[in-house]
């Protein structure tokens, strides 16, 4: 998958593709954050983005004949079609995910590219739509096969179900099949979640508005009046990982499938916290392992509030296939816990969890090359990995990240003839035996060196 970006803020122009692990590296006020809160956002809202028409054909011949057969491999051509509609809607509505100035955001586009040769239609496929124990609409298809057979269970007297609420239903299908493989669920920790996790019980949003105008909208319901009513002042990341936050007690009643087959990622986790959070009779709790004592989350360091969304999610949401989008994880962490939470992601990466990270810390950057050479292996990687405790769970393969580089650059822009420094994305280059090389924070480190050594001896008169 290929995220394109124009005139986003600051960023003028980005161009990323997406890998297990992706990571946006830069100095401040580059537009990662823009393109973190710009990618989330479709991940979010894709499902009211892409309208698959005309359908009402199909739901008028439901009505009439009680079944219809419909080949899916001519709705798999209009792919490219109804993506770039979508981007193109998505686009014009930019300004909304980010409670902003339309002015602001009157130039910005956002495309994705899909390699739809990749697609796969051929599995089996089975969904029921009952009202009041009363199977009404049941979908199947076998398979290998390409025909998605819909068939209505009604009976003569019962109330008719309206055109628009089947054509809907069958868009849902065709987009459950076409389209909810491609795009991972996503979970986002944003920069602000330290604040939140304090005033989590003084923040009022409405944290499901939005599912409940999705659930009893009409089919002719315009999205972007949809938009309007549910978003308020803060951008959506930001909304919804507040919501996340004052939500955890109801939350903490599931269990991940971490919790239920890599319970050692959790104790890996408490292991940099030094402790676990704990919901005692509806109030959130930091219990340290040393002690007896219970913080709440003003009382708790800025460490354990930063990663407390990351700990709930991991041990209660998570799910494979899943994204997790972290801005700055290594908000408030000493760099020994910024290189262990390097780990944590290349293991959540090699259980089918993509991660998705802005990062400054050179930390974690180091730390993940690490893992990519100790994968690559030599003569030492394996008395290295006994001796300083790495496992083989936690290596990655070069093809599994994709790293970027935020900063000026020369690009040829579409409306002009020559190269023009502007804030951009590079790729950094990943070797096997060197891992990644991120030439902002090199140079800044040699810069420091040279600096130090001009203390010490002198410098170059």
């Amino acid at each position: 998958m290929k995220i394109k970006l124009q005139n986003l803020g600051i960023l003028k122009t980005a161009e990323f593709e997406l890998g297990d692990l992706t990571i946006i590296c830069g100095k401040n006020n580059t537009g990662k954050t823009y393109a973190v809160y710009t990618f989330y956002g479709f991940l979010k809202l894709w499902r009211n983005i892409i309208s698959i028409e005309p359908l009402l054909k199909h739901s008028r011949e439901l009505i009439d004949s009680g079944v219809i057969r419909i080949e899916l491999e001519d709705f798999k051509k209009r792919i490219p079609e109804l993506l770039q509609r979508a981007c193109n809607r998505y686009s014009e509505i930019l300004y909304k995910i980010f409670a902003s100035s339309e002015k602001l955001f009157a130039d910005s586009a956002f495309q994705l590219e899909l390699d739809t040769s990749k697609i796969d239609i051929s599995g089996e496929f089975k969904k029921t739509i009952s009202s009041r124990k009363k199977d009404l609409i049941v979908c199947s298809k076998e398979e290998n096969s390409s025909i998605l057979e819909i068939a209505g269970l009604w009976e003569k007297g019962d109330e008719p179900i309206p055109a628009s609420a089947i054509e809907q239903f069958i868009n849902n299908i065709l987009l459950d099949i076409l389209f909810a493989p491609l795009f991972p669920d996503p979970f986002i920790a944003s920069a602000e979640r330290t604040g939140a996790a304090i005033f989590r019980k003084e923040l009022d949003f409405a944290r499901n508005r939005l599912l409940e105008e999705i659930g009893g909208m009409e089919r002719d319901l315009d999205p972007f009046k949809l938009l309007d009513r549910v978003y308020g002042s803060y951008a959506l990341p930001v909304k919804d990982n507040v919501d996340f936050t004052r939500n955890l007690e109801n939350i903490a009643k599931k269990d991940s499938f971490i919790e239920k087959e890599y319970p050692h990622i959790l104790t890996d986790f408490q292991d940099i916290i030094g402790g676990e959070y704990r919901v005692v009779r509806g109030e959130l709790y930091y219990v340290p392992r040393k002690g007896r004592v219970k913080l709440t989350m003003d009382e708790s360091s800025s460490a354990v509030r930063s990663l407390l969304d990351i700990g709930f999610y991991l041990k209660h949401m998570a799910q494979p296939g899943d994204m997790l989008i972290v801005d700055e994880p290594e908000l408030n962490l000493h760099p020994e816990n910024q290189r262990r939470v390097a780990r944590l992601f290349a293991r959540l990466v090699n259980i089918g969890i993509k991660v998705f990270i802005t990062t400054h810390s050179d930390y974690i950057i180091k730390e993940l090359n690490t893992l990519i050479m100790l994968k690559a292996g030599t003569n030492n990687s394996q008395k290295v990995m006994e001796k300083f405790g790495y496992a083989d769970n936690e290596l990655l393969l070069p093809q599994q990240v994709r790293v970027y580089s935020a900063g000026e650059n020369l690009v040829k822009m579409a409306d002009r003839k020559i190269k023009t420094k502007v804030i951009a994305f590079t790729p950094c280059d990943i070797d096997p035996s060197l891992g990644v090389e991120v030439k902002g924070f090199d140079d800044s480190i040699i810069e420091m060196n040279r600096i130090q050594e001009d203390i010490l001896f002198g410098g170059d008169e």
